[in-house]
């Protein structure tokens, strides 16, 4: 079992007993300025920085006697290291590579096998915004011990983005995901665009990162749950995957979702076909779990808020008597009240909600699956004594 989580739960059952229990979102420079996920540079001392993804830290970086080299401030164990070849171009890159790895760029950088037209000036910001997003999903896969691997070398078990315009023809990529080959539409980078298609879909919510970890999580669903032992509740709890995908979508975009589809449902986009209530479902559990990580870092506290409704409970569960199972509701009850918070926090900006879905039983239920399958200790029979 990965620690994230373990460690996630122990600071939200007591967050703010000391700074060594808070997870790391905030760095700091080594002149005391905060620094964040995707600077590069301190913008108080202007000393260069680096992230490196094996621990998650963002750090300031010294010269090395061989130039091009640098140590990262406070992990002299980790030796010379690179900076990633991408961070002089518009994808603004500040990962970190070992000095004598022999590739050029990152890990999250290796992951592309199309990036966009740089020959137009438009698509220079596109890519800045896509690759920031891609980033910053890399990060969490890694951080939540999820594999992470390039498809030019794990071939058909690897992942890869297409980061794709409209072609000379006219013709517009379709957004989605197929053998884990990612393909976006690079238009979703324009706010204007992306908002124009939210509402043209009657989406509640529509961001290039929640695109990614949407994507992202059909590819998981084919290297986690196909042909493995947690199929079986996979079908019970989101449905039969080998219903016709394509009579489904046909389905859906002409007579819309059932009107009661928030009951067991995160979205309604999630009731097209088992394969897309999992992909929604699984980007709301990446949403969830960054959001609260993040929140504990910056002491946020949403559990003083007098809701008017009770938290949800064991019955909830897909399973109940898993030992695991008090550790999954002290989280999924600290998103309801940080979810809350923030809500109040969006409409007094005049904002739309921060969160704008309603959880009910059955989907903290396949939230719980979800969860389940990334911790890795695979599905138990639980019998009565």
């Amino acid at each position: 079992m990965y620690p994230f989580f373990e460690q996630l739960v122990a600071r939200i059952a007591a967050p703010f007993v000391s700074q060594a229990r808070r997870s790391t979102r905030v760095w700091q420079c080594e002149c005391g300025q905060s620094v964040f996920f995707r600077n590069s540079q301190c913008l108080a001392c202007q000393a260069s920085l680096g992230y490196w993804p094996d621990t998650h830290h963002i750090g300031t970086l010294l010269p090395a006697p061989v130039a091009g080299q640098w140590y990262l401030d406070g992990q002299p164990e980790l030796g010379a290291l690179k900076r990633c070849a991408n961070l002089d171009t518009p994808a603004a890159c500040n990962w970190l590579l070992s000095a004598d790895d022999p590739h050029a760029f990152c890990l999250a950088c290796r992951l592309n096998r199309t990036i966009p037209d740089l020959t137009f000036s438009e698509n220079h910001l596109r890519w800045c915004k896509l690759e920031t997003a891609k980033r910053r999903l890399v990060a969490q896969l890694l951080h939540l011990g999820l594999p992470v691997q390039p498809k030019q070398v794990a071939g058909g078990e690897g992942i890869a983005f297409d980061f794709i315009g409209v072609d000379i023809a006219g013709n517009a990529p379709t957004t989605g995901h197929a053998g884990g080959l990612i393909t976006l539409d690079i238009r979703e980078a324009d706010d204007d665009w992306r908002e124009q298609m939210r509402v043209q879909l009657q989406e509640p919510y529509r961001t290039v990162l929640g695109h990614l970890r949407h994507e992202i999580g059909h590819y998981y669903w084919d290297r986690l749950v196909a042909n493995s032992p947690w199929l079986e509740d996979f079908r019970r709890l989101f449905g039969d995957e080998r219903a016709s995908y394509a009579q489904a979508m046909e389905r859906h975009y002409q007579q819309g979702a059932p009107l009661d589809w928030a009951v067991a449902h995160v979205s309604a986009y999630a009731t097209m076909h088992p394969w897309e209530d999992w992909a929604e479902t699984w980007a709301h559990y990446l949403h969830m779990t960054d959001a609260v990580d993040t929140a504990l870092a910056l002491g946020m506290d949403g559990s003083a808020m007098d809701l008017d409704y009770p938290p949800f409970d064991a019955r909830s569960l897909y399973q109940p008597e898993h030992a695991g199972a008090p550790a999954f509701l002290a989280f999924i009850n600290a998103w309801v009240e940080l979810s809350a918070m923030l809500n109040e926090l969006s409409r007094s900006m005049g904002q739309t909600d921060f969160y704008p879905f309603v959880l009910s039983a059955p989907v903290v239920a396949k939230l719980h699956f979800i969860h389940r399958v990334i911790q890795g200790d695979g599905p138990v029979q639980i019998t009565s004594p």
